[in-house]
């Protein structure tokens, strides 16, 4: 074999060469013929991750402390995984697209001004809503349909006739529950709310702590997410006011996703895909860098491992998507660029976000939906179980996590293409069965430095790096040998009975 597209003009400007695949027939639905994956799990180490992770913090430290979209320090690290491609034989290519950035400046800042005095913290006590509005205001709060006593059944500010007799000018105090961030937001604003609170929903250990979330797209006024804690404090009193600063903005911008193929069957592509962007809060080592390592470690060692002979029977195409941290960007335009017979000729997802958790928990996405309910497209079971019979052959407990549309493969789910993947943890906190069975602290979070400066390369577990890495490699080169490929759905589009993909933020949307 050429090493892995060895110089075979893949530098081509039209996005659709890029991402241009081969005709083929359907594909049987089973996929997994008895590979022999020891060789590759044993190059593929938590050494070698552990290297590039420290080349992350690196740029991160040189590029003021973070690797976010659109920024030097992205364009910093993309360097360094092209680099690393192309000494491994791989041709990688840029894929451009166009964004709205959200851009914060200076950290925001929430107070209660009366009846008592107290500042919050930031990052701990609330954060700023992905997509906010730029402001200082100090206004009356005025809660909007709360709900304490039975908070899983929260409608707040999910209809515009929760703003009847509201205020303008006052700050909207929101209870998360059954709509979007975004939608509650915009109807605040539409009520002439001055800013808005959105609390967490009070229902369980993973509604209750510090919400961090976006709102889809731009709303005029400053919208902070916070604790449950801080939403029963500011709606304790009636006459009681609170101050919100936020100081941000949202801009046209410019970023890409990297594309490095094996050889293989085009008609039978398998995309292993991690985002590359942090937020810019920090340095991002763990999400994502560990799952970007962890894919770019594989990479490097398929190629070795397939130098002197034929390449891997079914092409991969590693994919580090740009502008996850945004709204799962570079991802979904990757897919929208593909045509029905292209997404056909992709036979499914690997999906890897977030694979070295401290604290963490070896989750694998609940592809046949018989955890969470939400059911990926024809294929994404047997994905799954590819996952859980490895980790059952290590003598290693695994837990599902749903597809709740929170990272990449969500455009591939959408648009009918199976997917599957692992994730160790991020903002919720481990339970006490969860600790019984994996380790750890329980009510902790699974990793403490989510989506803050201290996730950097002391925030990753080098075991979780070793026991993820080694399914990350195991499910690779079962996939990419397999004679007969994981599919989706015949037509292309959309599995009738999936779950709702769109976006659901850093932390869950709804």
């Amino acid at each position: 074999m050429t090493k892995m597209n060895h110089r075979r003009n893949k530098r081509v400007g039209a996005i659709t060469a890029v991402v241009a695949l081969a005709l083929g027939a359907g594909l049987p639905a089973n996929a997994d013929n008895g590979t022999d994956t020891e060789k590759l799990r044993e190059a593929v180490t938590a050494d070698g991750i552990y290297n590039h992770l420290e080349q992350l913090q690196k740029i991160a430290n040189d590029n003021g402390g973070n690797r976010a979209g659109a920024t030097e320090g992205y364009e910093a690290g993309a360097e360094y995984i092209e680099s690393e491609l192309e000494d491994a034989g791989y041709d990688p290519v840029r894929q451009y697209f166009d964004y709205q950035q959200f851009i914060e400046h200076t950290p925001s800042e929430l107070a209660q001004v009366s009846p008592t005095e107290k500042t919050y913290v930031n990052g701990t006590d609330f954060t700023t809503m992905e997509y906010s509005g730029a402001g200082d205001v100090t206004a009356a709060v005025t809660a909007v349909d709360v709900n304490f006593a039975d908070p899983a059944a929260s409608t707040s500010g999910c209809e515009a006739a929760d703003f009847e007799g509201f205020t303008p000018g006052n700050i909207a105090l929101i209870q998360r529950g059954t709509c979007t961030f975004g939608v509650k937001a915009q109807l605040a604003a539409n009520a002439e709310a001055s800013a808005v609170i959105i609390f967490n929903q009070g229902n369980g250990d993973d509604r209750s702590g510090l919400l961090n979330g976006t709102l889809g797209e731009a709303v005029a006024i400053p919208t902070v997410g916070t604790t449950f804690a801080v939403g029963q404090d500011l709606a304790k009193d009636p006459a009681t006011t609170a101050s919100v600063t936020v100081d941000a903005e949202v801009k046209d911008s410019t970023t890409f996703n990297i594309l490095a193929d094996t050889d293989g069957r085009a008609d039978r592509t398998v995309v292993v895909g991690a985002h590359l962007d942090s937020v810019a809060e920090g340095p991002g080592i763990n999400d994502n860098g560990s799952g970007s390592a962890a894919i770019l470690e594989t990479a490097i060692q398929m190629a070795e491992m397939y130098k002197d002979e034929d390449g891997p029977r079914n092409r991969v195409r590693f994919a580090f998507w740009g502008a996850e941290e945004s709204g799962l960007v570079g991802s979904t335009y990757y897919v929208s660029q593909l045509s029905k017979e292209e997404i056909k000729q992709h036979a499914l997802n690997l999906n890897f976000d977030m694979v070295g958790s401290t604290n963490f928990v070896r989750f694998v996405y609940d592809g046949d939906g018989d955890a969470f309910g939400q059911v990926g497209p024809n294929g994404s079971a047997h994905i799954e179980h590819v996952f859980n019979d490895y980790f059952t052959s290590q003598g290693l407990a695994s837990a599902p996590t749903a597809f709740d549309g929170r990272s990449d493969y969500a455009a591939f789910i959408a648009n009918g293409i199976p997917a599957g993947g692992l994730f160790t943890g991020a903002e919720g906190e481990k339970t006490a069965k969860e600790a019984e069975k994996f380790g750890g602290m329980e009510g902790e979070a699974y990793d403490p430095c989510y989506h803050q400066a201290c996730d950097d390369i002391e925030n990753v577990s080098m075991t979780a790096l070793d026991e993820m890495s080694d399914a990350i490699a195991h499910t690779t080169l079962t996939f990419a040998e397999t004679t007969s490929a994981v599919n989706g759905t015949a037509k292309g589009g959309s599995n009738t009975g999936t779950a709702d993909m769109k976006f659901k933020g850093n932390a869950a949307q709804k």
